[in-house]
């Protein structure tokens, strides 16, 4: 009897295709072991700076113990939130940001699907490589390019007044209007190539026995994208969707503070570039790192909120 259950229980198990817990680990232990490096360099890098956090309650100067220094409570994050400057940046850093991630995420999306289909493989190494390229650049050679083609008697004006779009040159870095278009463009066309890479890979996940029943079918190409394609990398797509929410009010500050003028400053001014002129040139540390401290719980609050409604509507998220 003891046998027959036994044996009853092993075959549930199997069917079921679970194994023990102790079983998976030891299947696994070689991606354990690589992932080492990784735990180690986010607790060190990540977890372990967060005791700074406490420099934001505190009149901290370099060379004082944090013990030593004044405890000032909640007063950075009162003086933070009377700055007009401050929302001023926000602002700023959400429209950026916003534009990024519309143009960033459907571009790369479109793009890959574009490479996807491709099917000479040199022409799409290629096209791949030069897309590629873009990403390893510097922003100080990125922004030198944009200034150069943007000057009077640059590429843009040249080709615009030869298509009689305009009749006169523009100077376009001194209208301000303009500067949000501008680096966003300019961020779309250094990191579309460098975004297409984890599309790609999704795709070529897809079940290719998907794409034979549906032009089996009669589906063309649009169809095929559009019902085995798109369905397939949907989870990908759901996951770098949530985890850009966090992003939102961390955008970049090197593009902005390399392309900024007299013109722009005031657009300019994202969260990053306040926090550094204000906490860090300044020498108000504490004040620094109040900023920093509510754009982080902010950020984690928008990845909470962006992971629980995928979850309600789509049952997939980050976690």
């Amino acid at each position: 009897m003891n046998n027959e259950t036994s044996v009853t229980a092993t075959a549930e198990h199997i069917v079921k295709g679970k194994k023990p817990l102790s079983a998976r680990l030891w299947e696994q232990r070689y991606l354990l072991m690589m992932s080492v490096p990784i735990i180690i360099w986010l607790i060190v890098f990540a977890y372990v700076p967060l005791a700074g956090w406490a420099i934001a309650f505190f009149n901290f100067r370099p060379g004082i113990s944090l013990l030593d220094s004044d405890f000032v409570g909640i007063r950075n994050f009162r003086l933070m939130f009377m700055d007009q400057a401050f929302f001023q940046a926000i602002r700023n850093t959400l429209i950026f940001s916003v534009l990024g991630l519309v143009t960033g995420f459907t571009s790369a999306i479109g793009f890959a699907l574009l490479l996807n289909e491709l099917r000479s493989m040199k022409i799409k190494r290629v096209v791949q490589t030069v897309s590629y390229l873009p990403h390893f650049v510097s922003w100080v050679v990125v922004a030198g390019m944009v200034l150069q083609v943007l000057t009077l008697d640059g590429v843009i004006n040249q080709f615009l007044m030869f298509i009689r779009v305009l009749d006169e040159p523009v100077n376009w870095m001194s209208q301000p209007q303009y500067f949000y278009a501008i680096v966003t463009l300019a961020n779309l066309w250094k990191g579309l190539g460098w975004s297409t890479i984890i599309y790609l890979s999704a795709m070529a996940g897809v079940d290719q026995e998907l794409y034979e029943a549906a032009a089996a079918d009669g589906a063309g190409r649009l169809r095929r994208i559009w019902h085995v394609t798109l369905p397939g990398i949907a989870p990908t797509i759901i996951i770098l969707l949530v985890m850009s929410f966090g992003g939102l009010l961390h955008t970049g500050f090197e593009d902005k503070m390399l392309l900024r003028n007299p013109f722009n400053a005031h657009l300019a001014e994202v969260l990053s570039l306040y926090t550094l002129r204000l906490g860090i040139q300044a020498g108000r540390f504490g004040f620094g790192t109040a900023v920093s401290m509510f754009t982080s719980m902010i950020s984690l609050t928008l990845v909470l909120i962006a992971n629980a409604t995928s979850r309600k509507f789509t049952d997939s998220g980050l976690f």
